[in-house]
């Protein structure tokens, strides 16, 4: 180890700055390689800075877009500014999973993809858990936490930064070779992991095929969700009966709504099938028998769905979506 004239201390010739970028970048290579292992169809790392859409935030909590789930008004300024959700985080790794099965079978009810298999919550948990105890193996002292669509956390803006793709105008996020069928997980960290370059391009161009085809108008503007019109959040998120007005909006829809992006033309020619065994279908989820939840007990329900996303809204809730079926 020696001392130059400008104070710089080497070590055998190559400065400690450059060391450490060494070490940062070779951290990085690392975790993206055990996150490919684990089944993640994508990864990115990016920097934690405030939101670049805290207005559009405000502006469209004020607007009642939210509907019924006042939880995103008390999470609206950790969603801002992400860096204070995890005390001393510094990064997020961002990853997709791939879960498009190919095209709907055209039975009845509908029920969107992502509900096709086991919870995604339980299987992404699982992954994302080891994927932050890697970072904490090869970052000795560093502190991580996965999440999985619960929290605060602006997943798709986070994506956006790790460059994994880019908001689409159906509010998705989209990747050019996958599409938008995809889950996003996070781990928040403070390791000082060598960050990707964000996703800078609009690649949607004129197409405004997926706002014209949601079939209750929900879309305000490009990029633009009134929750409140939408069959995914009237038939997931929505607590309590409809009104007669959303009895009407849901159609042939049990659970979600895949429309925006069964039209986009980024998964129509590039979204490949998912060969992932554990979100592999199951028959009873792809298009189950909508007379059968209307006869259900509380407790038969749990042992058939509680591993499931309709134990999100739960019996009541599936047994509303049921009766509107049209």
């Amino acid at each position: 180890m020696a001392q130059r004239d400008d104070g710089t201390v080497t070590a055998n010739g190559v400065e400690r700055q450059d060391v450490k970028k060494q070490d940062v970048e070779k951290q990085a290579v690392g975790i993206k390689r055990r996150a490919l292992e684990l089944g993640f169809s994508a990864v990115g790392i990016c920097t934690l800075e405030p939101s670049a859409h805290g207005d559009f935030i405000e502006k469209w909590l004020a607007a009642g877009y939210g509907g019924t789930m006042t939880y995103l008004n008390r999470q609206a300024a950790k969603r801002q500014d992400p860096r204070t959700i995890l005390p001393n985080a510094r990064r997020a790794v961002v990853t997709l999973t791939n879960y498009y099965h190919g095209p709907a079978p055209a039975s009845r009810p509908r029920v969107a993809q992502y509900a096709w298999s086991t919870d995604y919550h339980l299987v992404l948990g699982k992954r994302l858990d080891a994927l932050a105890a890697e970072i904490g193996r090869l970052v000795p002292g560093s502190s991580s936490h996965a999440y999985v669509d619960a929290g605060p956390v602006p997943e798709r803006e986070l994506a956006q930064r790790a460059g994994l793709g880019w908001i689409g105008k159906n509010t998705m996020l989209i990747r050019p070779d996958l599409g938008s069928f995809t889950f996003i997980g996070v781990v928040l960290t403070d390791a000082p992991l060598e960050v990707d370059l964000p996703f800078e391009l609009d690649r949607c161009g004129t197409c405004t095929r997926c706002l014209e085809a949601c079939p209750t108008d929900a879309f305000v503007a490009p990029r633009t969700l009134d929750a409140r019109r939408c069959i995914s959040y009237l038939t997931i998120e929505r607590r309590g009966e409809f009104t007669d007005e959303e009895q009407t909006r849901t159609g042939e829809w049990l659970f979600g709504c895949d429309v925006c992006q069964d039209v986009c033309p980024w998964n129509e020619r590039f979204a490949p099938v998912a060969g992932d065994a554990e979100l592999a279908p199951r028959p009873e989820l792809v298009s189950p028998p909508s007379s059968s939840l209307m006869e259900l007990s509380e407790d038969a329900f749990a042992r058939r769905y509680q591993d499931t996303p309709f134990s999100r809204p739960g019996l009541a809730g599936m047994r509303r979506n049921a009766k509107a079926l049209r």
